[in-house]
């Protein structure tokens, strides 16, 4: 047990808790392992091998970097980011999320209260999930060289035998989902910085989505493929997907679920909300004949209770997105070549 005059007493992150010493192990204990509770406090986690004791079974692994500013926004902040993220990529390929690392690069000057929150934000998620924070590490940089908080995240979870979702395994005729409705998140955050004095009560869609996916796959084993609809948005998602499995797909602008919220947001900025950011939210390809089991499967829990069907992958156009508009023609939807810039004139 520390020694309780040895306790960390800092308000803020100073250079010192970045040196190798005694400011960095206070840190450390108090801040992260106090909460995370890793096995050991060895360089390395050591993980359990029955994860592989199923024949045919076989790890994945992801990783991922998060900036966001502000760094707490309505909905989640970005520890919660940092844990959703990467569950999430484990998910949408079929994984069940077992573990996770986390890497911290705090800038001097950071409140230590601050860090506290986004600990214990993470570690609520990892539970909510049901995956373990095993590992990580922390450095510090000087004032002005990071954004007050960086977090990379690693993630180990395990594909079950005989269960394969793949980009390349769609196939026209599929049907394509989503859970809910899209772009909260990147209006939210574009609100929250407060630069385009934008008042909105939108909360972020943050949200692991490990659960959701193994209720699908559990009532439509023939899931051809899931994508988690972050940077970019699903115009991105569906792109990447089209040029993988070399197929056309065609989404119907009036099924798109959006908040007149995120709407009106997107009309002042002369954004396109098919771009917008998600923290919670997938695309599944699905085949025609399970789709209504996939729908339901999602609709019973909370993450899935907005789940639509927004159009289906055809043999036309291959590698290409097109939407039919409210207006009965039809539009390309690219990928974006760079930024999204809002309307200026």
């Amino acid at each position: 047990m520390k020694d309780e005059a040895m306790a960390l007493r800092d308000t803020h992150v100073t250079l010192a808790h970045g040196g190798g010493g005694q400011a960095m192990r206070d840190l450390i204990d108090e801040v992260f392992a106090a909460v995370f509770q890793p096995p050991g406090m060895e360089d390395q986690a050591r993980l359990a091998p029955g994860a592989l004791a199923e024949a045919g079974a076989r790890l994945a692994l992801t990783t991922d970097a998060f900036v966001v500013t502000p760094l707490e926004f309505p909905g989640g902040d970005i520890g919660k980011l940092a844990v959703c993220g990467t569950v999430n990529d484990l998910a949408v390929g079929g994984a069940r999320p077992l573990w996770l690392s986390a890497a911290f690069i705090i800038e001097e000057g950071t409140e230590v209260a601050l860090l506290r929150r986004l600990v214990a934000t993470m570690a609520e998620e990892a539970r909510a999930a049901g995956v373990r924070i095993v590992t990580g590490d922390t450095k510090v940089v000087g004032r002005g060289a990071a954004d007050g908080v960086f977090i990379t995240t690693t993630g180990v979870g395990v594909i079950p035998a005989g269960r394969e979702v793949s980009t390349g395994q769609v196939r026209p005729g599929d049907v394509v989902i989503v859970n809910g409705v899209l772009g909260d998140h990147g209006a939210c955050i574009l609100a929250a910085r407060g630069d385009l004095m934008l008042s909105t009560d939108l909360v972020s869609d943050c949200a692991a989505l490990g659960h959701l996916m193994e209720a699908v796959l559990a009532a439509a084993p023939g899931v051809r493929a899931a994508r988690d609809a972050t940077r970019g948005g699903i115009a991105a998602v569906l792109n990447e997907i089209a040029g993988v499995a070399g197929v056309g797909i065609e989404i119907d602008e009036a099924a798109v679920p959006l908040r007149d919220e995120v709407r009106g947001v997107c009309e002042i900025l002369g954004l396109d909300p098919l771009y917008l950011a998600n923290e919670g939210r997938l695309v599944l390809f699905v085949p025609e004949d399970e789709a209504g089991a996939a729908l339901a499967a999602m609709r019973t829990l909370p993450e899935g209770a907005g789940a639509v069907v927004i159009g289906r992958a055809v043999a036309a156009h291959p590698g290409q997105v097109r939407m039919r508009t409210l207006f009965g023609g039809s539009r390309i939807v690219d990928m974006l070549v760079g930024e999204q810039l809002p309307r200026i004139c």
